[in-house]
């Protein structure tokens, strides 16, 4: 058995050279399938199918809570007493640990540096299974009031700003002003649970919060054999005692648990994946579909080969499984170079991503399983295009062949019927991806024209932190704040500069429930409403109008005023159809606060992201009624925002040396962040699109030429007879148009379910878009018209005395 291998091999490779334009081809057309299917494969494996980086991941579960207002992805987070009470009292799981986010500032040089951190309870890392390159984790006793300060380096921190030393764990470093003992080194690319870089002990930061103080997200591992449905019970029932034991604060609120899985990759992101994953499949089909037809071809002329070999005692079997190994190994050779193709489809992918919104223990690269998902792809790929055409070419009748000399016309019309089926089927997925493509990049120029509510085209913006104890008191945060914002309007060109802790599309602000004056609903169903602090001049700076009543003044910015600028979706929330200027409502959270007073209205504005359909429901208060310390700046500029950058730090570096500034980018940038999935959803539906429309017109054009080939002496005879070239010219043309027609005609079909799969997805525009759907299938139809246009052409020539002499 492994000679005859041997055997075929040896021969597939001598039959393959001698035909390097047929052999190019067809692996180029294989690469380009396989490549592509290897790289979202490989993008699919890490999202979906790989491990995640953890002792036991399966078992770990990620705890939070949801208002039962809010949507279903709308969490609020967990407060540190809730947590301690769940910890205490569940029995389903074996530990628990809690970690949230802070901006941690490294000032041990002259340059401090701001990087996203995490407090964390001193088990969350021995509970994950992770444990640090150099040093250790923390121990209980760090993680109380009062304790020393201590902190664990990320791998990059590590090597980039103290390149690598090992004799950092045991050195004090100031962190936030303060002193904290390198306790250890996490391993490399750790960034638990996102982004983060450095991690510090969780009692000393958030000990003291009030219930109401929902900043944490709690990890947990199951107890041995407990399902994750069981565990979903218990905390069903704990939160609703503990919601019965302090209804001011935790009543409406249920707490969710969810997999690993389903924490990192929601719905709509597994959605994308699978849609990907089927369009890298069409294309893949469509390549099948081409070599097939290269393959059919190619049978024609060795007609006369295959029935020597079967004349001399070759049997079918051994014909065929000779015929498959030339197919396998084309497949092989593609896949070969299609691994090359999914390295570089990778880059692009990658590059094309902003970094910080892939969750760290997602990374794809070609690993193990992407090879050997290529090698078993690649040999399927060679049998399923190389199965028809083989089994055709050996079945053909020897005597027919053998009478038909070297002419190698000897074509039925069951081979093509086959290879006019595989071109419809080749039109038909081709459209299926275009239409799939133009629905993305319409919904991308939606959300390019929709106006988020103010003028971003001359914003600038940037954050800023105010570490250490110095900040510890609001009234010096407004102050320092406010000393910034003198010094930056007094910049040339700067019209106008305000401070807030949100920033519009990155993030920021609180949410509450918000209690209307007089309401008679209960008080744990108060809706659910975002509102932020802002200091004076917030509308000004972004070019947005008092529709009613007033702005705040700069004595009310500047203090903790009980009065407040709302939208007009907030003031509909809160009290219909009337006129929310004068009335007043407070948040639940703070039950002996005074009632804020409603002083302004202004338009709906979308702050969070442009890719969203809800309302905009947003209260501007004062200031020191969110004061932060991680601040984001915005900044009006007369002319290109980009130029105040450097004079702006020189402004904060002169305010205060020791305050890292971060995160600048202008408005315009920050607004196209915010729907950047839209624009790699487009592109790569568009690439995958193009490149199964350009080999579906290459089996166009190749079925039409051969058929004018085939029928040389049919269309002399016919032009002898007194046919015209443009009779020729039309009938030639009309095969190819049947083709596209069927083709275009299931395509829309296709097309229509693969609308109504991503419907969830798109903006601005539906599944069976009219102008998606008219425009791809006129694309199709031209450019199969012109595909079969050349060789009819051709055929329009044809010398009748030189097409008849042919016989």
């Amino acid at each position: 058995m492994m000679s005859a291998l041997f055997q075929d091999l040896r021969y597939a490779v001598r039959s393959l050279r001698k035909a390097p334009a047929f052999t190019a081809l067809a692996v180029i057309c294989l690469a380009i399938g396989i490549g592509l299917n290897t790289t979202i494969f490989s993008v699919v494996n890490a999202t979906l199918l790989r491990s995640f980086d953890f002792g036991k991941p399966a078992e770990l579960v990620e705890i939070n809570d949801r208002h039962v207002k809010s949507g279903p992805r709308a969490f609020a987070g967990i407060s540190y007493p809730d947590y301690l009470d769940l910890k205490q009292r569940a029995t389903s799981f074996s530990g628990m640990a809690a970690v949230t986010g802070k901006s941690l500032t490294l000032s041990d040089t002259e340059e401090p540096e701001r990087y996203l951190g995490a407090p964390v309870s001193w088990n969350l890392f021995p509970m994950l299974g992770v444990k640090p390159i150099l040093g250790r984790t923390f121990r209980a006793d760090e993680d109380r009031l009062g304790a020393p300060g201590a902190i664990l380096l990320s791998y990059d921190v590590w090597q980039r700003r103290y390149h690598g030393d090992p004799s950092i764990v045991g050195r004090a470093i100031p962190v936030n002003g303060k002193p904290c003992t390198v306790v250890g080194v996490m391993p490399k690319r750790f960034a638990f649970p996102e982004r983060h870089r450095l991690w510090i002990p969780l009692a000393p930061e958030n000990g003291k919060d009030s219930r109401s103080a929902r900043s944490l997200q709690v990890f947990a591992r199951l107890g041995s054999g407990v399902p994750v449905a069981r565990a979903r019970a218990e905390l069903r029932t704990i939160a609703g005692r503990i919601a019965q034991e302090h209804p001011a604060e935790d009543q409406g609120f249920i707490t969710v648990a969810r997999t690993l899985r389903e924490l990192y990759v929601p719905d709509e992101v597994r959605l994308v994946l699978l849609a990907m994953m089927g369009a890298v499949t069409c294309v893949l089909l469509v390549a099948c579909a081409n070599v097939a037809n290269l393959l059919l071809a190619r049978a024609s002329s060795r007609h006369r080969e295959i029935a020597i070999r079967s004349a001399i005692g070759a049997g079918r079997g051994r014909i065929v499984r000779q015929l498959l190994t030339e197919s396998v190994l084309i497949a092989l050779l593609g896949g070969l170079f299609g691994v090359l193709i999914a390295t570089w489809g990778l880059d692009l992918i990658t590059a094309s991503m902003p970094p910080d919104d892939i969750p760290y223990v997602i990374h794809w690269s070609i690993d193990g399983a992407s090879l050997v998902y290529t090698l078993v792809v690649s040999v399927l790929t060679g049998i399923l295009f190389g199965m028809a055409p083989a089994v055709q070419t050996a079945s053909s009748n020897l005597q027919e062949a053998l009478k038909e000399g070297s002419r190698g016309t000897g074509a039925g019309g069951r081979r093509v019927g086959v290879r006019n089926a595989l071109v419809v089927a080749e039109v038909a997925l081709s459209l299926v991806l275009l239409v799939t493509a133009a629905l993305f990049v319409r919904s991308f120029f939606a959300l390019q024209r929709v106006q988020p509510g103010f003028d971003v085209a001359k914003l600038m913006t940037m954050r800023l932190y105010l570490p250490g104890t110095p900040y510890d008191s609001d009234a010096v945060k407004r102050e320092r704040l406010e000393e910034v914002l003198r010094r930056i309007e007094s910049l040339p060109g700067v019209e106008a500069a305000t401070a807030s802790n949100t920033i519009a599309f990155d993030g920021g602000g609180d949410a509450d429930g918000i209690i209307a004056e007089g309401s008679k609903a209960p008080v744990a169903e108060a809706p659910l409403l975002p509102f932020t602090g802002v200091t004076a001049h917030w509308f000004r700076t972004h070019g947005v109008p008092i529709l009613r009543g007033r702005d705040l003044t700069p004595a009310e910015a500047s203090d903790s005023a009980a009065v407040a600028v709302v939208t007009v979706s907030f003031g509909k929330r809160l009290w219909g159809g009337e006129d929310p200027l004068g009335k007043r409502f407070r948040l639940r959270s703070a039950p002996g606060a005074r009632w804020i007073t409603v002083v302004g209205v202004v338009s709906d504005m979308q702050l969070e992201s442009i890719n969203t359909t809800e309302p905009s429901r947003w209260a501007f208060l004062p200031y020191l009624y969110v004061p932060a310390r991680n601040n984001g700046i915005t900044i009006r500029v007369a002319g290109d925002p980009a130029t105040i950058t450097n004079a702006a730090r020189r402004a904060i570096r002169a305010a205060d040396p020791a305050l890292p500034v971060f995160g600048v980018m202008t408005m315009e940038e920050q607004r196209r962040t915010s729907f950047w999935q839209y624009r790699l959803f487009g592109w790569m539906f568009s690439i995958f699109g193009a490149i199964a429309l350009v080999l579906a017109l290459v089996g166009v054009y190749g079925v039409v030429s051969y058929g004018v080939g085939q029928r040389t002496h049919e269309i002399g005879v016919r032009m002898a007879l007194g046919a015209r070239s443009e009779d020729v010219l039309r009938m030639v043309v009309g095969q190819g148009a049947r083709l596209a027609t069927l083709g275009i005609a299931l395509g829309l079909l296709g097309g229509l379910g693969a609308g109504r799969a991503v419907q969830s997805l798109l903006r601005g525009t539906g599944p069976g878009d009219p102008l998606s759907f008219a425009s791809i299938a006129a694309l199709l139809t031209g450019t199969a018209l012109l595909a079969s246009y050349v060789p009819a052409r051709r055929a329009a020539e044809v010398d009748p005395m030189v097409a008849l002499r042919e016989e």
